[in-house]
């Protein structure tokens, strides 16, 4: 569906390509039926159903944009108020920029719950999440163009419309997103082919990196991508029937794993996080980097697990961050049965210690 020929950048569907030329670039229906080889009704139906999707406000602005860019390539007759928009946004024919955020952000979307949430004036989209106790939690940031482009694909759909916009996931989003976990493990095993990611789609499993002190080289685990053990931890109930996490222990979780999620983008995509590891060395990044996206993310990590120390730092790295489970990351720490849910509450109390002490420092956007 994408890769079409033509002035839209490569990761635009193919009926969105079509819908452009025809609109922006006045070309017949006829011609767009030869090039691509199906009836001109083929066209024509898509052309009145991406008309009709202009309803949505992410839909409407990402055809305006792609509507500028392509008008500003098909004429070059220089710059002109139209593609303004494109010059104070991320770029978007990037396709590699999409997919690395649609890897951060689909994640989210696929945990019960989650919605997207925009404004209507606002640069950034939230990824929000209600936890057992009703109370949301911001668990994502992404800029608005992304969140167009999403739409745009088809991976989120609108479910309220106003001042504030929310979306969900569609099961075109998470085919989506299944298809990139498969594909990051789809490594060919010494005699075996490689897997298919769309053959993996419809699976909710997905792997980890992680590196194990001494190892030479990453380990790969297997977990639930669709939701991370905290949000199991946080439906449980104690013995007097409250929930065995409350929501700003959920928080500061989410905080850390959020901040590690944003790390990963940077080019340093290959970060060794063992020496933040029991018995490794927990220095810091170097301090004059510039305190913004993946290096002040990076910064942010480290210093939240010193604060922590060996032990506790381990548990919400692995937990929160590597999506281990219970059970494993137990049998790696060398703890009995049932005693890590413990170490993790305690951990999780420190943690949101230690940005309370950070204040608004530690948060992300205003």
């Amino acid at each position: 569906m994408e890769n079409c020929p033509g002035l839209t950048p490569r990761w635009v569907p193919r009926p969105v390509c079509h819908y452009l030329d025809h609109v922006e670039g006045g070309c017949s229906l006829q011609a767009l039926a030869r090039r691509a080889g199906c009836h001109a009704s083929t066209i024509l139906r898509q052309v009145r159903r991406w008309e009709q999707r202009r309803d949505d406000p992410l839909i409407d602005a990402a055809l305006f944009r792609l509507g500028a860019f392509h008008r500003f390539h098909q004429n070059k007759t220089g710059e002109t108020d139209m593609i303004a928009p494109l010059r104070h946004s991320p770029d978007l024919s990037d396709d590699t920029q999409i997919q690395r955020e649609a890897r951060r952000v689909l994640s989210r979307l696929t945990e019960p719950g989650a919605l997207l949430v925009i404004g209507r004036d606002m640069e950034k989209a939230v990824v929000m999440r209600t936890i057992a106790e009703g109370k949301p939690v911001r668990v994502a940031v992404l800029d608005r163009p992304v969140a167009e482009a999403f739409a745009l694909k088809d991976w989120i759909r609108c479910l309220a419309r106003g001042r504030v916009m929310t979306y969900t996931i569609t099961p075109a989003g998470r085919a989506a997103f299944r298809r990139m976990c498969a594909a990051d493990e789809a490594a060919p095993v010494a005699g075996h082919d490689a897997p298919s990611p769309f053959a993996a789609q419809q699976r909710e499993t997905g792997t980890r990196k992680i590196h194990a002190p001494g190892a030479d080289a990453p380990r790969r685990i297997r977990c639930n991508m669709a939701e991370s053990p905290l949000s199991l931890l946080a439906r449980r109930k104690d013995r007097e029937g409250r929930p065995f996490l409350s929501t700003d222990l959920v928080v500061a979780g989410e905080r850390l794993r959020e901040d590690f999620e944003i790390a990963q983008m940077g080019p340093r995509v290959t970060q060794n996080w063992d020496r933040f590891l029991t018995g490794a060395d927990r220095g810091g990044f170097n301090s004059g980097s510039p305190q913004r996206g993946p290096a002040a993310a990076r910064e942010r990590v480290a210093a939240a697990l010193r604060d922590l120390g060996p032990g506790l730092g381990d548990v919400v790295l692995r937990c929160c961050c590597f999506l281990e489970g219970m059970e494993e990351t137990e049998r790696h720490m060398g703890w009995s049965a049932r005693s890590g849910k413990i170490v993790l509450r305690i951990a999780l109390q420190r943690l949101k210690r230690h940005y309370e002490r950070q204040g608004e420092a530690a948060c992300l956007i205003g």
